[in-house]
């Protein structure tokens, strides 16, 4: 008998052999596609756990493992414009072991983060920053007599927002050494639009040799295929080692890039829960509430039937804000303006001049981007644009830079305004008939993420009266006023205070502004102690109320005022109910508090 050949062992994955891009450097370029295909299947796999951001990361796989290769990072500094992408980028920077948290309470931010990592010089989440950080990185560079790259990876969706052609167009001036990647995958989250996505179709098809680009400065290279290694590499190289000024390398990449169900899909898995790697399929909470987005959609269509005047704007979110329920009904009244929220409030400003009635959806996070415009081009001109304010209060696992903290704070110090907060999804459709109503002021209603509370809905909602809130139950020791979504933790808070002996009144203030004075007066004077309740940052609802109290007869000397806010604290990421527990107010918080309150220790 001949002696069995020896079993071969399989050879050692490749990506197990990185734990920082210097291992990186040391395979040779016919190896780095291997290392791509297992790139790409650790990322599914990691987020088919997790959940997360999963098409965007998907498409810059082999750009992610190029540059790394090139470039010595993090000597040489690599930003990932908003960071959705960024996931390849952690892996292969010393946090695989780390990636199955992604977005997990205590885990990997979906973001690069700073703190996280050496290799994220700059933290990102919000869109069309990373030219002007690389830009003065670069400057920086310069300044210090040192010869790192800087390198800025920005999508065709963020170069939709001014604030990149700001950048550009400063970097074209000081003619420093900076390297853009624009990686032109077609998509932002929905279908890409507005005329800058057809000049770069243009560029694809090769029918524009001098570009906007290289007009304002850039040396301008490509379009490149932005999956292609053998041209990757070259591109880049050439880049590192030949060029003193601005440059552009155009990438065209797939979202969702070898992973079928999500290269197949609408949306190419731009932001996924977990799912079966197999079939694709999503787990998903099941549940017969709408969310407040739904509600509100179809509350804007029952409106817009009535009324011709109606418009509805959002900024690059149109499922997010269920704006694309509304385009679907009237397309022809429906804009998605791309990710330029300060050209969107503007836009509505315009609209509003012609006596028509725009509602601009945006989240609570982006509408920031546009607090100028709200100030001078709306509240100045005391111009009736209605602002929908989706994801108000904490979101979850996108973190601090998602949350929806301080939109009653920037918004109700502002004069002219009207602000309102819903307490449920029934409350939301009334905000939505009186916005549509109100044509002297311009106004705001927020509403958080997710599912309403479960209540019935109306067949339609009813014009409300500007300024007056509502009283819940009555009680007669202890008075607890809140604004938006804490209403019903209040509630279920005050039936436990009940059986501790405790009597308290539960109101609803419906508006930060204006205020309910009367009602707040009757509160202040008809109890021992008066707590407001908002799920919102220092300086909102809570600091309009004690203002008020602070400057009228109804603050007696006796009564005992308190205010449970959002800490003054950038909140990691985490559960939105544990999120809500950490700042006392849930039910179990704000039962402390009041105890606390009543027994003089706080």
């Amino acid at each position: 008998m001949h002696p069995k050949p020896p079993i071969a062992k399989p050879s050692t994955p490749l990506l197990d052999q990185i734990s920082n891009p210097a291992d990186l450097r040391e395979l040779s370029d016919d190896a780095l596609r291997t290392l791509a295909n297992e790139l790409r299947e650790e990322v599914i796999s990691a987020v088919s756990v997790t959940g997360g951001h999963l098409g965007a990361g998907l498409g810059v796989v082999e750009l992610t493992v190029a540059l790394h290769y090139v470039f010595d990072t993090p000597k040489d500094r690599l930003i990932w414009d908003v960071g959705h992408q960024a996931y390849p980028h952690k892996v292969l920077t010393g946090r695989r072991e780390r990636i199955r948290t992604l977005r997990q309470p205590g885990g990997l931010s979906g973001f690069t983060k700073r703190s996280e990592s050496e290799y994220d010089p700059f933290g990102t989440a919000h869109s069309s920053t990373s030219i002007s950080a690389a830009l003065g990185m670069a400057i920086a560079r310069d300044l210090n007599g040192d010869d790192n790259h800087v390198v800025a990876v920005i999508g065709d969706g963020a170069m939709s927002a001014g604030m990149a052609y700001e950048a550009i167009n400063n970097a074209g001036a000081l003619n420093s050494r900076l390297i853009v990647i624009l990686n032109d995958n077609g998509r932002s989250i929905a279908e890409p639009v507005g005329a800058m996505s057809s000049y770069l179709s243009g560029l694809a098809d090769n029918q524009k040799p001098e570009t906007l680009f290289s007009s304002l400065g850039f040396d301008y290279f490509g379009p490149i295929d932005g999956h292609n290694l053998d041209a990757l590499l070259p591109t880049l190289r050439n880049a590192r080692d030949n060029w003193e000024k601005p440059v552009l390398i155009h990438c065209l990449t797939q979202k969702g890039k070898g992973y079928k169900p999500a290269e197949s899909a609408e949306d190419k898995y731009h932001g996924v829960s977990k799912f079966d790697i197999d079939t694709g399929a999503q787990v998903k909470a099941k549940g017969n509430v709408p969310s407040y987005t739904k509600v509100y959609a179809n509350a804007l269509i029952e409106e817009a039937g009535r009324d011709e005047k109606i418009i509805g704007i959002t900024a690059a979110m149109p499922s997010g804000t269920g704006m694309d329920l509304f385009g679907n009904v009237f397309p022809n009244r429906m804009f998605d303006v791309g990710i330029a929220e300060q050209h969107a409030v503007t836009f509505a400003a315009g609209l509003a001049t012609e006596g028509y009635k725009p509602f601009c959806a945006i989240y609570s996070t982006f509408l920031q981007r546009a607090y100028d415009q709200v100030v001078h081009d709306v509240a100045v001109q005391n111009l009736p644009v209605r602002f929908a304010i989706d994801r108000a209060g904490y979101v979850g696992a996108d973190g601090p830079t998602h949350a929806g903290s301080f939109d009653t704070t920037f918004l109700a110090t502002l004069p002219n305004f009207v602000v309102m907060a819903p307490s449920d999804e029934a409350e939301l459709m009334h905000m939505v008939a009186t916005a549509a109503a109100l044509d002297a002021h311009p106004c705001s209603f927020r509403y958080p993420r997710g599912e309403g509370v479960g209540v019935d809905l109306p067949k339609r909602g009813e014009v409300l009266e500007i300024g007056r809130g509502r009283v819940m139950r009555e009680g007669s020791q202890v008075a607890l006023l809140t604004f938006g979504s804490p209403l019903y933790s209040a509630l279920a808070a005050a039936e436990e205070l009940e059986t501790n002996g405790i009597s308290c009144t539960v109101a609803d203030a419906r508006f930060a502004k204006p205020l309910d004075k009367l009602l707040i007066k009757q509160l202040a004077q008809n109890h021992e102690a008066l707590i407001v309740i908002e799920e919102g940052s220092i300086g909102g609802f809570s600091a309009h109320t004690m203002h008020y109290l602070s400057e009228s007869s109804a603050l007696d000397s006796k009564l005992k005022v308190r205010t449970l806010a959002m800490p003054d604290t950038f909140m990691d990421h985490n559960k939105p109910e544990e999120m809500i527990r950490l700042a006392g107010l849930e039910k179990a918080g704000i039962v402390a508090k009041v105890s606390d309150l009543l027994q003089g220790q706080s």
